[in-house]
């Protein structure tokens, strides 16, 4: 995309093609915003959006103990919730793809990025606890050592329950 700015010379911005949207299923509306914004942004680009959800690593060494249908249950449920929201975002179903890997989540996500080619991550945050400044965050390790684009959403929710990216401002 090309802008002229007021007294410069033309300008190359930055086009997202290939947006990743991490996703924790347990915890959907976190998500919601960046997706419906991923989505947004895919569409006007001409772009993807990959959504991905990292499944514990401690949780699969325990599968050797428990049932095949367990595990599998667990990659069919994180994948239906991820086509669930992929269906709420209101925009093309061929604009998405999802994956899901297995391991420390911002690892996941940071080598799913370059794998995928993503030039810029979307991912949803908790306002900030004392327990993520002591102990770090996975959206804080994924901005720190990204190597495209990250974008932090935290969404306000309004008195109707509506996520916002924004913060309603009032008059």
């Amino acid at each position: 995309m090309r802008v002229i700015l007021q007294n410069e010379s033309v300008r190359e911005l930055p086009m997202f093609k290939n947006v990743l949207v991490p996703i924790d299923v347990a915890e959907i509306a976190i998500a919601e915003p960046g997706v419906q914004f991923a989505a947004r942004l895919a569409a006007w680009t001409n772009g993807s959006v990959r959504l991905i959800h990292v499944l514990s690593e401690a949780i699969e060494r325990l599968s050797e103990f428990l049932p095949v249908e367990l595990q599998v249950d667990r990659r069919e449920d994180a994948r239906a919730a991820m086509l669930e929201i992929v269906n709420k975002a209101d925009a093309p179903r061929g604009l998405f793809s999802v994956t899901i890997r297995t391991g420390a989540v911002y690892h996941e996500v940071l080598a799913e990025a370059e794998s995928w080619g993503a030039d810029l991550i979307i991912i949803g945050s908790h306002s900030p606890s004392m327990s993520t400044y002591l102990l770090g965050s996975n959206a804080q390790n994924i901005v720190r050592n990204a190597n495209c684009s990250v974008m932090v959403i935290r969404p306000h929710k309004d008195e109707h329950g509506a996520y916002w990216l924004v913060p309603r401002i009032g008059s």
